[in-house]
């Protein structure tokens, strides 16, 4: 991979990112090609789910449930996933998880047509196919983070990690972008959400089995190391315990954020469709709140592919950490930022645009977040050590949905009759003071990088 020198002073280029992805060798550029089709089915429908679970009678609580089996997935699949590649080869491998994600998305599509059904005596609603979909939908996931950043730190000088990783994040997050587009712009031409939102299912379908069948006939893998042994939980503990030391106070910090951002990240369209329940009014164009929030997810996807590039070269003068923590923050603050928008103010439509906007600023730490992890590594082993940090973060993260789910809609304490009362607004100001303490750690405690100090 090639990239700009670390002197160089001229201003990044919006397309520098992907000059250089595509400078990637064939292999590489065919997954992510494949990643970018499977990100573009996730980003029209998965931040539209907990919405979709609401019109197909979940509670709020199941929809907090749902975020959290999500995080169990996300902490437990790459392992497996990797074992399943090792025993089938790369090739068939994600032609298997290509073909299972795209039954994922199929379950979603036909939930409501399933209906409630009653098996022994146990009634089955609606919804509750849309947690076999999600076992389903992620397995795509399942394959390559670790291969990902073990190629990036392969490829590109210590002092460029960030720029390696802004290059591949902004090719794959421009999927992130166009999805809710997509998305907006079917139910806008779909009055009924439920419709509407069975369209978008319908395509992200379509562009699972297209990703699949293109990869399996134009991905052609070579010899690499990439691709060793599983030896076992045995291999997995000790990858864990020789993690680099300075990954530490970067884990704690990082889970504290991940959790706060997980309590609510499956509310976000709850608030903004139902709680402020707000929409756009142009005069000539006039959106509904979930058309909305849509434009919503795009104008955060533009400002994070804007700043991704920059904040990597930005990073090379202040160093890693500063930029690192500029993201954690923005992660901590937005929970409370939105919350607090009036619902019923003239203005409340462009609070929300400008919170989604400064929401977008998160990514901009990503590229130089990743950079930390992967930059202590030796050179062999970043595969290994970026998958052991996103194991041990993921798992940590994973009751975050459903504490946040109770804290939404209240909850009942176990064995009494006591019944704590939720709100939206306790659910996310807690969320900001966890974000807060995971930011505070890491300026305090938090390591640079050695190639960027």
């Amino acid at each position: 991979m090639t990239g700009a020198n670390p002197g160089d002073d001229a201003p990044p280029s919006l397309l520098d990112p992907f000059r250089q992805f595509f400078s990637f060798r064939r292999d590489v550029l065919v997954l992510s090609v494949a990643m970018f089709a499977f990100s573009l089915g996730f980003q029209m429908t998965g931040r539209y789910i907990p919405k979709y679970l609401n019109v197909l009678g979940a509670s709020n609580f199941v929809v907090g449930l749902y975020g959290t089996v999500g995080n169990v997935i996300s902490a437990v699949y790459p392992y497996p996933g990797g074992a399943i590649s090792d025993r089938l080869g790369s090739r068939y491998a994600l032609t298997l998880f290509g073909l299972v994600s795209s039954l994922g998305f199929l379950f979603w599509f036909v939930a409501p047509a399933l209906g409630t059904l009653t098996f022994a005596g146990v009634t089955v609603e609606p919804w509750l196919w849309i947690f076999v979909g999600l076992f389903l939908a992620q397995a795509w996931k399942s394959f390559g983070l670790g291969a990902s950043f073990a190629i990036v730190k392969q490829s590109v000088p210590p002092s460029q990690l960030a720029r390696g990783f802004a290059s591949t994040e902004v090719f794959r997050r421009t999927a992130f972008l166009f999805g809710p587009l997509v998305a907006a712009g079917v139910l806008y031409t779909v009055a009924d959400f439920q419709a509407g939102f069975q369209i978008i299912l319908a395509v992200a379908v379509a562009f699972g089995v297209v990703a699949t069948l293109t990869q399996h006939v134009l991905y052609e893998p070579g010899d690499s190391a990439l691709g060793k042994d599983f030896d076992g939980v045995g291999e997995l503990v000790g990858d864990i315990r020789s993690m680099p030391e300075e990954l530490k106070p970067l884990l704690v910090a990082d889970t504290l954020v991940r959790f706060a951002n997980g309590m609510v990240y499956v509310f976000f369209i709850i608030v903004v469709t139902e709680f402020l329940d707000v929409g756009l009014d142009l005069g000539v164009l006039e959106l509904e709140p979930s058309v909305f929030f849509g434009l919503l997810l795009a104008i955060e996807m533009a400002v994070a592919l804007v700043s991704m590039p920059v904040a990597a070269s930005v990073a090379e003068r202040v160093g890693l950490k500063p930029v690192v923590a500029l993201g954690f923050a923005v992660y901590a603050l937005f929970p409370t930022l939105l919350i607090s928008v009036p619902a019923d103010a003239p203005y409340t439509a462009a609070l929300v645009v400008a919170l989604f906007g400064f929401s977008g600023l998160r990514f901009a730490g990503l590229p130089a977040h990743k950079a930390l992890i992967v930059g202590p590594a030796e050179d062999a082993a970043g595969g290994r050590v970026s998958g052991s940090y996103y194991l041990l973060r993921n798992a940590l993260v994973i009751p975050s949905a459903v504490v946040g789910g109770a804290l939404y809609d209240g909850f009942s304490v176990p064995l009494t009759t006591v019944r704590v009362s939720g709100s939206p607004t306790l659910a996310f100001t807690l969320a900001t003071v966890i974000g807060l303490v995971g930011v505070g750690y890491f300026v305090l405690f938090g390591r640079e990088l050695e190639a960027y100090a």
